[in-house]
């Protein structure tokens, strides 16, 4: 499979273009969605707070009004009378004060009874016919409360009258004396949590959602569910605790996810709860998912048909260039391919056109420059068969001086030997960069015989470099001409120094002298004459030495090891090349 498509530039270009095209439609395709989601989401939580608003509205009309009641009565004349008569007195007085009290709440089905507890011996009077109730009093977990507030909303709790078992929710507030503020009694108004329940069900909050009341501990007054939780917890474990006076959260994962809205109601301290399952918005969302689907299906293939239709135009031009190419005998004359384009293929043939001459002159320059490297390598090795025959001449002449006790005589042929043992080197081109040096202290030794106190020679060399692999006979020519060119144009003893170092993955060689130096016009002509080509030198043998040096380093390690000279007229001159490090060392 890889290699079917790698073998055709139709199937890459028609992959990638369906690629760049097809992840980014489709990308897009889910943004939209979620997009729409989440559009979805907020329009259903903008729903359920309007709602939510709606019912603590409901709510809170019901919870002001019996606040309202409660100010009217605990200042009511007659409630104030009956609770300040004496025990017979007031028993007297209870059926006017229940006619009262049940005109007063008559048109109030929400509230399931008024009742006041005097705080004398009388009877408590109600509007309605309590046969068991047991009244929830704040003062005994908390004595001072009513200093601080007004009154108080109970939690749940049952009562029994004449139409039954009730659960109420009941605003208490003590009654005082108007003038002498002396406690009388108590108020209590209960809200019947039927009433609430039976609004909290008409909210119709999403279609598997529901609402509850809870107080400030959690525990449920009132909801829309059947039967009640006692607490938040038990339908909601791991509740987080709610900022704000509204809002909304997200609660839990996966299929159980919730959306949760809140409403604080804060003149009883509770909290109003609505629930809506995220399974709500998915069938909201369902049809804005077959919706866009649809559109990226459609899509998805009117791409994928135009994308094929115009990489088949695109590429049948390059298919042809190489049918043409692989149907074209190496061996013969390239023939000439039609331009029928202006565009990068058309471009591309008349590159292809241009090709022949090309390789012609390429070819025609290779066989140039192997003529220009077997020059060299002859010249070279001319340079080692000549001296041959002087070589086993010079062992004799050597062991003679020695028999004499001509010692100088015989270290000067000694050397003469050795370097010329060295330049013959079995006819191999290269050595190692420890026998290039010691070749060229053979010749230094010979110098400094034949020119006795007249130059110092330093060697500094990376030990690294010895047995690394080196074109021969390329530093002692570059000695020599420091010698000839440099050292004896100038009085005085002179100093070379030879440097050798390992640089990455390059050795860099450097030939210093301390010589008379080279004027800068005439070192700007020595460059020239190095890169001059073969027939433009002519018979001239000026500077014969660096030239033949640098025509070898260019035709064995490229147009990047040539020789770099540095000269300043007076002070010396420095000679220098790098050539590449190879995997082979000399044994």
């Amino acid at each position: 499979m890889n290699g079917w498509f790698r073998r055709s530039l139709k199937r890459k270009i028609t992959f990638l273009l369906l690629i760049s095209i097809l992840l980014p439609l489709l990308s897009l395709g889910l943004f939209s969605y979620f997009i729409a989601s989440n559009i979805t989401e907020e329009k259903v939580k903008a729903s359920g707070m309007s709602i939510m608003r709606q019912m603590g509205s409901n709510l809170e009309f019901f919870m002001r009004d019996i606040e309202n009641s409660s100010l009217f009565l605990i200042g009511n004349k007659d409630v104030q009378m009956y609770l300040n008569v004496s025990e017979k007195e007031a028993n007297l007085r209870q059926n006017r004060m229940t006619e009262f009290l049940s005109n007063l709440m008559y048109s109030k089905n929400y509230v399931s009874d008024i009742t006041i507890y005097p705080a004398s011996q009388a009877l408590p009077v109600s509007n309605t016919t309590i046969f068991k109730v047991s009244v929830p009093d704040i003062t005994i977990s908390e004595p001072d409360y009513y200093v601080d507030h007004p009154y108080w909303w109970t939690s749940l709790y049952p009562i029994h009258t004449a139409a039954g078992k009730k659960n109420i929710l009941s605003l208490i507030r003590p009654i005082r004396n108007v003038n002498t503020f002396q406690y009388l009694g108590k108020l209590v108004i209960s809200l019947d949590e039927s009433m609430v329940a039976k609004t909290l069900k008409k909210s119709g909050i999403g279609d598997n959602g529901f609402m509850l009341l809870i107080d400030g501990n959690g525990n449920v007054l009132s909801g829309s569910l059947s039967p009640l939780p006692s607490t938040i917890a038990d339908i909601l474990p791991e509740m987080p605790s709610v900022d704000g006076t509204a809002g909304s959260i997200n609660y839990g994962t996966g299929g159980d996810k919730k959306t949760v809205l809140y409403r604080k109601l804060p003149e009883a301290g509770w909290t109003l709860i609505g629930v809506i399952p995220f399974a709500d918005y998915k069938s909201q969302n369902r049809y804005v998912l077959t919706l866009t689907a649809a559109a990226v299906g459609v899509s998805l293939l009117a791409i994928v048909v135009l994308v094929v239709f115009f990489v088949q135009r695109l590429t049948r031009p390059l298919r042809m260039l190489t049918n043409f190419l692989n149907n074209t005998d190496p061996e013969e004359p390239m023939r000439l391919y039609p331009v029928e384009s202006m565009d990068e293929v058309g471009q591309l043939v008349r590159s292809y056109n241009k090709l022949s001459g090309k390789i012609e002159a390429l070819t025609d320059q290779v066989k140039l420059t192997e003529a220009m490297k077997t020059e060299a390598d002859m010249q070279a090795l001319q340079a080692q068969i000549n001296p041959h025959f002087l070589y086993n001449t010079l062992s004799s002449i050597h062991w003679m001086a020695l028999m004499n006790q001509d010692h100088q005589t015989a270290d000067m042929v000694g050397n003469l030997s050795d370097f010329l043992r060295f330049s013959l080197n079995k006819g191999a081109q290269f050595t190692s960069v420890e026998q290039e040096i010691a070749h060229v202290r053979h010749y230094a030794n010979i110098q400094a015989i034949r020119y006795p106190d007249q130059f110092d020679i330093v060697f500094a060399i990376d030990s690294q470099l010895y047995r690394k692999k080196i074109l021969k006979l390329l530093l002692q020519p570059l000695i020599e001409n420091a010698l000839v060119h440099g050292l004896h144009k100038k009085p005085g003893k002179g100093a070379i120094s030879v440097h050798a170092s390992l640089q990455g993955s390059l050795m860099t060689f450097t030939v210093e002298d301390s010589g008379a130096g080279i004027a800068a016009d005439k070192l700007a002509h020595i460059r020239t004459r190095l890169n001059e080509p073969e027939e433009v030198r002519g018979e001239s043998k000026d500077h014969y030495g660096l030239r033949n040096v640098n025509l070898r380093l260019l035709l064995h390690y490229g147009a990047d090891a040539g020789l770099k000279i540095e000269s300043t007229e007076g002070v010396g001159t420095i000679v220098s090349f790098s050539l590449p490090v190879t995997e082979e060392s000399i044994a």
